[in-house]
C-alpha cells in the first residue's frame, strides 16, 4: 500500500497527498508540539513538513519508510524553528539591554478542574520540559522520539539516520542527564 501511495505522490496525484496528510497529519502535530511546546507553532511547523513533502517527494527514495521519512522531516523543521527562535531571543535580549523590542508574556489556558492540581501538574511539566530542553540537541530529539512519540529504537535510528546501537546510547545518556539535572533541580527547590 505504501510503495502505492509513493508512486501517486511523485505522480503529483492530489487525492493521494490528502491521503497522505490524513494519514501522518496527527503524528506529525504531536511530533511538532513535543518539540516546540507551542500549539500555534507546531500547527504552522506541520503544515511547512506536508508542504515539504509535497514539494520534495521526487526525490524520496524508497529505501526507507515513507512514514520515517516524513517524521525525518517533522523534527528537523522543528529544530530549525527552535533554532530560529534561541537567535531571536538572544537578539531580543541585546535589544532589551537597550531598552528596545519586547518581552513575550506566555498565554496559558484556563481550566475548569483544580486550579492548585493545574498550576502544579504545569509547574512539574515547565520544569521536565525546561530539563529536557537544556539536553543537548541529539539527546533531546531522541527522548522526544522515544517517550513522547512512542517510536521504536529501529524506528527512531531511521528517522535521525543512526544505527540503533547510537540511539540506544544517546537515550542512555538522554536519561543519565535528565536524572542529574532533575535531582540537582529539586534538591536545591524542595
Amino acid at each position: 500500500m505504501e510503495n502505492e501511495l509513493v508512486k501517486k505522490l511523485k505522480a503529483g496525484n492530489e487525492g493521494a497527498f490528502q491521503t497522505c496528510v490524513e494519514m501522518y497529519k496527527d503524528k506529525v502535530l504531536n511530533t511538532c508540539f513535543h518539540f516546540l511546546h507551542n500549539h500555534l507553532d507546531a500547527q504552522d511547523t506541520a503544515q511547512e513538513v506536508f508542504v515539504e513533502v509535497y514539494r520534495s517527494v521526487h526525490s524520496f527514495r524508497s529505501d526507507a519508510q515513507l512514514s520515517t521519512w516524513i517524521y525525518r522531516i517533522a523534527v528537523n523543521k522543528s529544530l530549525d524553528l527552535l533554532r530560529k527562535k534561541k537567535r531571536k531571543k538572544r537578539f531580543g535580549y541585546v535589544l532589551s539591554i537597550f531598552g528596545e523590542g519586547e518581552d513575550a508574556e506566555p498565554v496559558y489556558i484556563k481550566s475548569e478542574s483544580d486550579p492548585l492540581l493545574d498550576l502544579e501538574i504545569k509547574e512539574r511539566t515547565d520544569i521536565l520540559n525546561a530539563a529536557i530542553d537544556s539536553l543537548p540537541e541529539n539527546q533531546k530529539t531522541a527522548i522526544t522520539l522515544s517517550k513522547y512519540e512512542g517510536f521504536s529504537n529501529k524506528e527512531i535510528a531511521d528517522i535521525l539516520d543512526a544505527s540503533v546501537s547510537s540511539v540506544e546510547s544517546l537515550l542512555h545518556r538522554a536519561r543519565k542527564n535528565l536524572h542529574k539535572k532533575l535531582y540537582n533541580y529539586f534538591e536545591k527547590n524542595i
